[in-house]
């Protein structure tokens, strides 16, 4: 008798679910979108999985396959994810007939009429079930709908019912329905990353070279050739995207001397897409960095070079972006992953940014995100990203999202001496494009020289994220050389002046970017 009252019911919510919506414009004219699901939805679940049974389930797809995929997960994980996050869900939706959306992303306008009436309706279907479901709880729109509208095919509902879930991923509508704020045991510190970026007052003078009027340049630039390459090029011209924590606002250096010294005539953009809270009225946090992982990436960028003492960035005549985006260096949170997403979406409609640089990560794949990441490449951006720097929980795994995306070029960090040998934190993998020197191969504390949170005192940073933001500056001096050049262009330069080419290696990809040999070959 169970059995046939479960069968009774889930065949009465795939048969509700079966209709068809007409949703009127405000031109007056009508659409009809079809909701219909194209299977029927599974019993509800008995019990809802432990965070140590989804962690299991993630564990065995990235030991099978090498990502962690929602999509590629059953209901019930990926409902008792939302549960045991903050039920956030992101849902991205097509328009009748578009298929293709991550080579067209960049050319929809989703306030078209056509695709007005896809959105309107899932989130009208989505509230009439969340009121059907939950009738105690007086839902309105304004209780469940997230981080306002975005120019993109996605939006973001709290949803807490499996039935709600289980519709939206069978709708052809629908591209993707995943939880956002779920992440590891270890990815649920909310400092990640963070801290340690004082001013370090014991760095000795074989950690640097000065050089006038009176710069630092951090000992491991010379494996990068660097220095030489700033015979021919300094970045003068080109703008730099940087998505991470910001910028600190005691850093002299990234704001009133940004312009200063032998880096005069350029400026530094700060934008804030970090939200103080998922509501949609809530603002966001600012531009200033909490956390001085931003502050160390922006100074290996594009540090000024001026008489201070303080270190100099590798295209220190170059302009920059920063988008706080996180407020840590896993893209874990509901937040986070809203605020990079737009940090991709602002940065791929400045004409002027060319290269952007995103030294932060996640073990699990957000396919919001990805959309954002095709919006800017398809928007022609040269995108880096930070392989990944261990965790306790994923010590052992190659290439983080995003830069596991054929989109972004992986970067990671390696030591001192030969064979290659990827530093302590550092993940490497098949992924890998590139590596930078940024690690003594017998003293792992020794690592590159960057702008502390304030003052004209360095401080020691490492992992992929430092040698993301070295390649980024590399790709910078480069371009500079030739500002007509395609990104296909620029890569094939960094490409060819790599140390491994014309091979690629399983680990480290094409290797240590000659900076001189690419600015040359790019003249």
């Amino acid at each position: 008798m169970n059995k046939i009252y479960t069968l009774f019911a889930v065949l009465m919510i795939f048969l509700s679910a079966c209709k068809k919506e007409t949703i009127e414009n405000e031109s007056g004219s009508s659409v009809q979108v079809d909701l219909r699901l194209n299977s029927p939805i599974p019993a509800h679940p008995q019990e809802v999985l432990s965070v140590a049974e989804i962690n299991q389930a993630a564990l065995e797809m990235l030991q099978s396959e090498g990502l962690v995929k929602w999509e590629k997960m059953d209901d019930a994980t990926v409902w008792s994810a939302l549960l045991q996050s903050d039920s956030l869900l992101s849902v991205g939706y097509r328009s009748k007939g578009h298929t293709d959306i991550e080579n067209n992303i960049h050319l929809i306008d989703v306030n078209t009429e056509q695709w007005k009436a896809v959105k309107t309706a899932l989130q009208d279907h989505i509230l009439k079930e969340a009121q059907r479901l939950n009738p105690n709880m007086r839902l309105e729109k304004e209780d469940l709908f997230a981080f306002g509208d975005k120019e993109l095919p996605y939006f973001n509902v709290k949803v807490w019912n499996f039935e709600i879930l289980a519709q939206l991923r069978r709708m052809d509508y629908v591209r993707y329905a995943e939880p956002m704020g779920y992440g590891t045991q270890d990815e649920q510190r909310s400092d990640a990353g963070c801290g340690g970026n004082g001013p370090d007052w014991g760095i000795p003078t074989s950690d640097y070279t000065t050089i006038a009027p009176n710069a630092k340049v951090s000992w491991n630039y010379q494996y990068s050739n660097i220095q030489n390459a700033w015979n021919s090029s300094t970045g003068d011209g080109i703008t730099i995207g940087l998505i991470d924590t910001g910028v600190s606002s005691g850093q002299a250096n990234l704001n009133s001397a940004y312009s200063s010294g032998q880096s005069t005539g350029r400026f530094i953009n700060k934008q804030g897409f970090h939200e103080s809270c998922w509501w949609w009225w809530c603002s966001n946090d600012g531009v200033w960095d909490d956390c001085g992982h931003g502050t160390s990436m922006a100074g290996t960028i594009a540090a000024p070079r001026t008489n201070t003492g303080n270190t100099v960035g590798v295209a220190y005549n170059a302009n920059l972006v920063s988008c706080r985006g996180t407020d840590d260096v896993i893209i874990n949170g509901s937040k986070e992953k809203d605020g990079v997403t737009d940090s991709f979406y602002y940065l791929g409609n400045r004409n002027d940014v060319k290269i952007i640089s995103m030294s932060l990560g996640d073990v699990f794949w957000s396919s919001q995100v990805a959309d954002g990441v095709y919006y800017a490449y398809n928007r022609g951006k040269l995108i880096f990203c930070a392989a990944g720097t261990s965790l306790s929980w994923t010590s052992w795994w190659g290439v983080i999202f995003p830069a596991n995306m054929s989109q972004t070029s992986a970067v990671t960090g390696i030591r001192t001496g030969s064979p290659m040998q990827r530093c302590v934190e550092c993940h490497s993998g098949s992924q890998v494009d590139f590596v930078v020197v940024m690690q003594d191969r017998n003293n792992t504390n020794r690592t590159a020289i960057t702008l502390a949170d304030s003052g004209n005192q360095p401080s020691y940073t490492g992992g992929s994220s430092i040698a993301t933001a070295t390649t980024a500056g590399i790709a910078a001096l480069v371009w500079a050389e030739n500002p007509s050049m395609s990104r296909g262009q620029v890569m094939n330069h960094l490409k060819s002046a790599a140390s491994n080419y014309p091979s690629r290696d399983g680990q480290f990809g094409w290797g240590i970017i000659d900076a001189e040999a690419a600015v040359l070959s790019a003249n």
